[in-house]
């Protein structure tokens, strides 16, 4: 499974409205739904509430990783976002995030939801194409930066 078979280029928004974690979530939680990618968008947005009151997925380097596991959605489904301006979200390192990649997996696909997260962890921890990343302006250039960056990266 590689990230691309979860991500489209009207899956990615760049730059995001958004200019706070809960506007963020939301406005991606709606780019899915907009692309009738959501059997249930309130559903989908609850789980994804639910589980960043558990604890902060600003995971550090900039990125922030919400996620959840839904009856929202009938196969695992990504969406990414670039901030106009970094925003706090409570990330683990303190710094604000810029890349925000939301994860939605059916509720039952425990192995494959940590797989992505896996996959997307990498991709974060490469500076090359975090750097990449930031310096992104539009959903192609971040789709062929993840596109790029799986095909030299070990399956």
């Amino acid at each position: 499974m590689q990230l691309t078979d979860m991500l489209t280029i009207t899956s990615i928004k760049v730059p995001l409205d958004a200019t706070n974690k809960d506007d963020a979530i939301k406005e991606m939680v709606d780019l899915l739904a907009s692309q009738k990618m959501l059997r249930d968008r309130n559903d989908a947005l609850d789980a994804v509430t639910r589980r960043e009151a558990v604890r902060s997925t600003g995971v550090g380097h900039g990125f922030a990783i919400p996620h959840a596991k839904t009856k929202a959605v009938d196969k695992l489904r990504l969406a990414i976002g670039k901030t106009k301006t970094p925003m706090d979200f409570d990330s683990i390192d303190a710094l604000p995030v810029t890349i925000i990649v939301l994860l939605l997996s059916p509720a039952d696909q425990t192995g494959p939801h940590i797989q992505a997260i896996a996959r997307i962890s990498r991709l974060m921890t490469d500076q090359q194409a975090r750097d990449a990343l930031w310096k992104s302006q539009s959903p192609q250039e971040i789709l062929e930066l993840i596109t790029a960056h799986q095909n030299k990266a070990p399956r």
